[in-house]
């Protein structure tokens, strides 16, 4: 989800950021993506897990959402999906309080880590880095089940307009050696990093320090990371330039990575994405039929030996309606995510 003062910029020329040859195939004609049927529209930010043999998907409440926030969307195959509620009635009393003037939740992560599955979200006002992210926790996706019950558990971290960051789009990583981190940012300064306590799910109070992995020059248009670890590499994904402007958004998906998790994040060139840089992974001009526009705000699913990619697109043989998407990744023989069809 994007928060940032309405300024026009310019995206860094694509020549900078060309995926490599492998990764410019256009999707083919009845790709996954393109298969994928039911409530898939309107889905903004999405956030996707799989427990037992149902995904689910969380994403962005959308404004004036009458259902409660949260919305929750499920599936048995990837392919078809079904609304199935939603996590919370209402901004949580603390978080609305924090930011008055909030009209929904944004931009949720899902995670299972120690015994129950963590769900981190953003709540803040469209053009302003007064922001907040929340946890939330329950031991079980299933609504069936006699133990489902989402408990909040308040605030992460915050920024304010002193800040010179953005306290939103969360995303938690865990790495090998089980330390927990929860990626975030938008906009301002760009992409953060802080270090969170594994048991709790909380930000740690032994290491405050925040670590900063990707940044874009003015109007700084970089934000929705997510991490995932490969091959010996951290893979850091996120969405450059504008959402949110239906089928005129110009947002498309880009990929760095690091031995270390705190960085230095560079793309297939050697190139850091503290400078903008990035290797493409979706774009709309990877799409020969010109009908999706925007991809980004990508949310990922390591299933066994398959990567999934779940992102919004903007519609345009729809009035540009922000539409679930799915793919999964290939791997090129050096080790860069590719989009497959």
């Amino acid at each position: 989800m994007r928060a940032t003062i309405g300024s026009k910029g310019a995206c860094l020329a694509l020549a900078l950021l060309a995926p490599r040859p492998a990764s410019t195939q256009p999707p083919a004609a009845g790709s996954m993506a393109d298969r994928m049927t039911g409530d898939i529209a309107p889905v903004h930010d999405p956030a996707i897990v799989r427990q037992g043999t149902t995904f689910y998907v969380f994403s962005t409440t959308r404004p004036r959402e009458q259902a409660g926030q949260i919305p929750i969307r499920t599936s048995s195959d990837l392919i078809r999906w079904s609304r199935a509620g939603a996590v919370f009635a209402r901004i949580p009393d603390w978080a609305k309080r924090a930011i008055p003037h909030a009209d929904g939740i944004w931009a949720p992560d899902i995670s299972f880590q120690h015994g129950e599955y963590r769900l981190y979200y953003a709540v803040s006002t469209f053009g302003s880095n007064h922001s907040v992210i929340g946890l939330a926790t329950s031991p079980t996706l299933d609504p069936a089940a006699s133990d489902y019950k989402w408990t909040d558990k308040g605030q992460v971290i915050a920024s304010t307009r002193a800040s010179d960051f953005n306290a939103i789009d969360p995303a938690a990583f865990t790495d090998r050696d089980g330390q927990a981190w929860l990626a975030f940012g938008s906009f301002w300064t760009g992409i953060k990093l802080v270090r969170l306590d594994p048991a709790t799910g909380l930000r740690s109070n032994q290491d405050r320090k925040i670590y900063s992995l990707a940044g874009r020059a003015k109007p700084g248009a970089v934000e929705a990371p997510f991490l995932i670890q490969r091959g010996g590499y951290h893979y850091l994904f996120a969405s450059y330039d504008f959402c949110c402007r239906g089928a005129d958004s110009s947002y498309y998906t880009v990929v760095g990575r690091s031995r270390d998790v705190t960085g230095p994040y560079v793309d297939h060139d050697g190139k850091p994405m503290m400078q903008g840089y990035g290797q493409i992974v979706l774009h709309a001009k990877l799409d020969p039929t010109r009908r999706w526009r925007g991809p980004g705000h990508p949310g990922l699913l390591q299933d066994g030996n398959r990567v999934f990619i779940a992102y919004h697109a903007y519609d345009a043989q729809r009035g540009g309606i922000p539409t679930l998407r799915i793919n999964e990744l290939g791997w090129t023989s050096d080790g860069w995510p590719v989009a497959r069809p």
